[in-house]
C-alpha cells in the first residue's frame, strides 16, 4: 500500500503552463478579457469577503489546504486554485461555464462536492458561480499567511537563488601552490570554528600521517621500507611540509592511486559489466571504460575533459581509443532483452533516462530524472526541461567497435551479445561504446534500437505524447538566454548528431552553464573520500532534498582553484592532504563531539573504515600476493590475487565479499557508500579460505626467528606501520604459545607456523587494520 501510494504520487498528471502573473488569471496571453472585468473584479471581491471565503472554508478547505491537497488542488490561495487540479484547471476566470468546479457542486460531473456532505444549497452554488464570473477574485488567502505554492512549470530569479545554481564568488582566481592552498583551507575552517572555541585536534605522528596518505591515495598501506624513507617528523614546520608534499607527489604519481580513486567514480557512475534483469547478459568489453578512469585519474586529465568525454568522446576525437571507450559511461546502466512489441517505446525511453538521471545526479548532483513524469516536486526543474535534455540521447546506443590505429569500424553483435565468438580482427581492439553511427547492440528482436524523434511524455506515457523534444538544458541555469554558444554542429558526413557535445559544452560552461555546479559536486566528493564526508553531506543531491553545505564558502572556494588549475583535479588532492585538518589526529575530545557532534567544522579527524576493495587489497599487499597487474578483462573469481577493482561487475552475481563489506548494486548513480558493521564480515574474515590464505603468507613474510616477540614486532610493522605497546606482545605470545601447544597435542605437523598463520589473521581482522586513524 505504501509503495502504491509513492507510486501514484509519482505518476501525478503534469499541470499545464497557466498565467497567474496577472491580476485577472486568464488561461493565456491569447485569451480576451471582458470589457468590464475590471467592475467584475471588484463586485467580486466584495462577493468573496461576504460570502465565498466562509463558503470555502467550511465545505472545501479542510481536504484542499488544510489537511491536504486532494487531488492535487489546493484552494487557499488564487493562485493555486487556478493552478488546478492533477487532472487539469477547475476555474475558468470569467466562464463559470467552462469551470468543472461548478460541474462538481451540481453534481453533474464526478467527483460530486462537497465529498460526504450534503449537496449545496441552489443559494450559494449561484453565488460561487456569480462569483467565477466575476473573475474568482481573492481579497486574502484563505489561511492566514498562506503563500502560493511555485508553480513548478516556472524557473524564477528567486529559484536561482539556491546556494547551489549561484554563480561561483571568485571564478576568476588564480591558483595557489598546494601549501598555500592548505594554508587558506585552515584559515577558512579556523575562521569558521572560531565563534564555537575551537581549533583543530594536533598533528597526527608521522607514522600515522604516512599510513594515512597510503591507504587514501593508494588503497594500500605502506611497506616498512617505505616508511622508513619517509622523514621521521622531527622536522622543522617547514621541512614537515616539504616531506608531506614530496610523499603527497610521489603518491598522486603511482599507478596505485588511479585504481584506488577509480573506484570512488565507478560507483557514481552505476559501472557494471552485463545488462541486469533476468538474463544478465555479459558485456564483455565494457572493462575499457573502467581502464579509461583509471588511466584519466593517473594522467591528472582535466576534470571538464573527463566529462566532456564521457558524455561525447566519439564526437570529440572519433578515433581516439581513450576518447571512446570513456562513453562507456553512458552504456554502464541496466538494459532488459526480454521485452513484448508494446514495451519497446517505453523500454528505449527508460535507457535514455538512465543515461540522463546518471548524468543529472552524478555529475550535477541533482535528481532531473524526477521529472520525468512530473515537473520536480523540490527543485525548479521543470518536465519540459526534463525532457529537452533527454533529447540529447535520442539516438544515442551501445556500440560493440573494432578501434584501430586510424579507424573504427562496428564489430558484429548477436542479440545475446555473444561477442566472445567473433574475436576482432589482428591489430584491432574491441571495445563497448555509447555513441552514434556504428551498428547498434540490439538486445531484443522486437523493433530498432532507437526511434528518430523524442517526445514530451504527459506522466511519463508514451502513448501520451505532447509534440516532439527539441534538445535545450535547463532554466535554472540559463541567464543569458543564448543557448547557440554551446551548439556544436557535425562536420559533413558525420556519423554522429553533435547532440552529447552539445551538452557536454553546456556542462562546463563555468559562466554561463552548469560548469560552476559541476565544479562544486566533483571538489565536494574530494574531500568527501579525503575526510569521511563531503562539505555537502548528499554528495549526489545538491538539491532542496539534500543538506546543505557546512563550509559554503570553502565549498566555492576549492570549485573556483579546480577552476584556476585548469580543472585538474591533483593539485586540489595536494592542498587537502597538507592542510592541517586533514593532518590532525583522531583523538577524542569529548567537548569538541558535544560542540560538533557531525564535525562539519571539521576540527577533528573520525577514522575511516576502508571499503571492501582497499581492504581485501590491503591484506593482499601485506600478505606479499598482491598481483599488480593492471588493465585488461576483469575475474570473477575471489581466488584472484589482481586488485579488487579488477573484479568482473556481474550484476546478478556480484562478489560476496565485497557486498559484505558494503559495496552498492550497481543499478543506479551512488554518491556514498553505507559502513555497517555486520556479522558476514567477521565471518569472512575468520573463516574464507582467501582470507586464510592471506594470514599463511603474511606468517611466512614475517623474519623466521626463534625469537616470538621479534615476529610480533615485524607483523605489526607490516600490518599497522608501528611497533607493538608491551602488552600487545605479551598478549601475542601468550596467544601464539596456547595455539602452538593446541597444535602440538593434536599432532599436527607444523604446530609453530600453523600458530603464526593463527596470529597474522587475528591481527588482520583487527580494527586498526581496516580503519584509518
Amino acid at each position: 500500500m505504501r509503495f502504491a501510494r509513492h507510486l501514484l504520487f509519482c505518476l501525478r498528471w503534469t499541470p499545464p503552463i497557466v498565467n497567474v502573473a496577472t491580476l485577472c488569471g486568464v488561461a493565456s496571453a491569447a485569451a480576451t478579457l471582458p470589457a468590464d472585468h475590471a467592475q467584475r473584479m471588484t463586485r467580486g471581491l466584495t462577493t468573496f469577503q461576504k460570502d465565498i471565503a466562509p463558503l470555502l472554508k467550511t465545505n472545501c478547505l479542510k481536504c484542499h489546504g488544510i489537511d491536504a491537497t486532494k487531488g492535487d488542488l489546493d484552494m487557499a490561495t488564487r493562485e493555486d486554485l487556478l493552478r488546478g487540479s492533477h487532472n487539469g484547471p477547475v476555474v475558468v476566470p470569467f466562464d463559470a461555464a467552462k469551470s468543472v468546479l461548478v460541474e462538481v457542486i451540481n453534481h453533474t460531473k464526478e467527483p460530486n462536492m462537497p465529498k460526504d456532505k450534503p449537496k449545496l444549497s441552489s443559494e450559494s452554488i449561484a453565488k460561487l458561480t456569480s462569483w467565477i464570473n466575476d473573475g474568482a477574485p481573492y481579497a486574502e488567502p484563505l489561511i492566514a499567511g498562506r503563500k502560493p505554492k511555485r508553480d513548478p512549470t516556472k524557473v524564477t530569479d528567486e529559484d536561482r537563488q539556491w546556494w547551489s545554481f549561484l554563480p561561483l564568488k571568485d571564478a576568476a582566481a588564480k591558483p595557489l601552490t598546494p601549501v598555500e592552498g592548505a594554508k587558506k583551507i585552515d584559515e577558512m575552517l579556523l575562521a569558521k570554528a572560531k565563534s564555537k572555541g575551537l581549533t583543530f585536534n594536533p598533528k597526527a605522528d608521522s607514522a600515522t600521517l604516512v599510513r594515512r596518505m597510503y591507504l587514501d591515495l593508494t588503497g594500500i598501506p605502506p611497506t616498512p621500507e617505505e616508511l622508513s624513507a619517509v622523514a621521521d617528523g622531527t622536522h622543522t614546520s617547514h621541512e614537515s611540509h616539504s616531506s608531506c608534499e614530496a610523499l603527497a607527489n610521489n603518491l598522486l604519481s603511482s599507478p596505485r592511486f588511479g585504481e584506488r580513486w577509480a573506484r570512488h567514480w565507478l560507483d557514481v557512475a552505476r559501472f557494471a559489466e552485463s545488462t541486469g534483469f533476468e538474463q544478465d547478459y555479459d558485456r564483455p568489453f565494457a572493462f575499457h571504460y573502467r581502464d579509461f578512469v583509471i588511466k584519466a585519474l593517473n594522467s591528472d586529465m582535466p576534470f571538464d575533459q573527463f566529462v566532456k568525454w564521457q558524455l561525447a568522446g566519439d564526437e570529440w576525437e572519433p578515433t581516439n581509443p581513450l576518447a571512446l571507450a570513456a562513453t562507456g559511461f553512458l552504456g554502464a546502466g541496466v538494459f532488459p532483452s526480454q521485452i513484448t512489441a508494446n514495451e519497446v517505446e517505453r523500454t528505449r525511453y527508460d535507457a535514455m533516462d538512465d543515461m540522463l538521471s546518471t548524468t543529472g545526479a552524478g555529475l550535477l548532483g541533482l535528481s532531473v530524472g524526477c521529472a520525468r513524469c512530473h515537473d520536480n516536486k523540490y527543485d525548479p526543474i521543470p518536465s519540459r526541461d526534463y525532457y529537452q535534455m533527454l533529447s540529447t540521447f535520442t539516438t544515442t546506443t551501445r556500440m560493440n567497435v573494432d578501434v584501430w590505429p586510424d579507424k573504427v569500424t562496428s564489430a558484429i553483435t548477436t542479440k545475446k551479445e555473444k561477442d566472445k565468438d567473433t574475436p576482432p580482427q589482428k591489430g584491432a581492439t574491441r571495445m563497448m561504446i555509447c555513441g552514434e553511427g556504428y551498428e547498434p547492440i540490439v538486445m531484443h528482436t522486437q523493433g530498432g534500437p532507437f526511434f528518430d524523434q523524442t517526445y514530451f511524455l504527459k506522466r511519463g506515457n508514451t502513448d501520451l505524447k505532447d509534440g516532439e523534444a527539441k534538445q535545450g538544458f535547463l532554466q535554472i541555469f540559463a541567464r543569458t538566454g543564448d543557448e547557440k554558444r554551446w551548439q556544436w554542429s557535425p562536420p559533413e558526413g558525420a556519423k554522429y548528431s553533435g547532440r552529447r557535445r552539445t551538452l557536454s559544452n553546456w556542462i562546463t560552461d563555468v559562466n554561463h552553464g552548469a560548469g560552476a555546479l559541476l565544479a562544486r559536486v566533483i571538489v565536494n566528493r574530494l574531500w568527501q573520500h579525503h575526510f569521511g564526508t563531503g562539505i555537502v553531506s548528499t554528495p549526489n543531491d545538491f538539491g532542496k532534498t539534500g543538506n546543505a553545505p557546512s563550509q559554503p564558502e570553502l565549498l566555492d572556494w576549492l570549485a573556483s582553484q579546480l577552476i584556476a588549475n585548469g580543472w585538474k583535479m591533483k593539485p586540489i588532492h595536494q592542498m587537502i592532504l597538507l592542510s592541517q585538518a586533514w593532518q590532525q589526529s583522531t583523538q577524542r575530545d569529548a567537548a569538541k563531539e558535544a560542540t560538533d557532534p557531525g564535525n562539519e567544522l571539521f576540527m577533528y579527524r573520525k577514522p575511516q573504515r576502508l571499503e571492501g576493495e582497499a581492504i581485501r587489497d590491503s591484506m593482499l599487499a601485506v600478505s606479499g600476493l598482491l598481483d599488480a597487474t593492471m588493465f585488461g578483462p576483469g575475474m570473477r573469481d575471489e581466488n584472484s590475487k589482481r586488485r579488487s577493482i579488477y573484479f568482473n561487475i556481474k550484476r546478478s552475481q556480484l562478489i560476496g565479499s565485497m557486498v559484505a563489506f558494503d559495496a552498492p548494486e550497481p543499478l543506479v548513480s551512488q554518491g556514498a557508500r553505507p559502513t555497517t558493521t555486520v556479522a558476514p564480515q567477521a565471518l569472512i574474515l575468520m573463516n574464507s579460505p582467501q582470507a586464510r590464505g592471506w594470514a599463511e603468507s603474511l606468517a611466512k613474510r614475517v623474519r623466521d626467528v626463534s625469537d616470538v616477540g621479534q615476529r610480533i614486532k615485524d607483523a605489526y610493522l607490516i600490518c599497522f606501520n608501528r611497533a607493538p605497546r608491551a602488552d600487545e606482545i605479551a598478549s601475542g605470545q601468550a596467544f601464539i604459545e596456547s595455539q602452538r601447544t593446541s597444535y602440538a597435542a593434536e599432532k599436527k605437523p607444523n604446530a609453530e607456523a600453523l600458530a603464526m598463520a593463527d596470529y597474522c589473521q587475528v591481527l588482520l581482522g583487527l580494527n586498526e587494520f581496516v580503519y584509518v586513524n
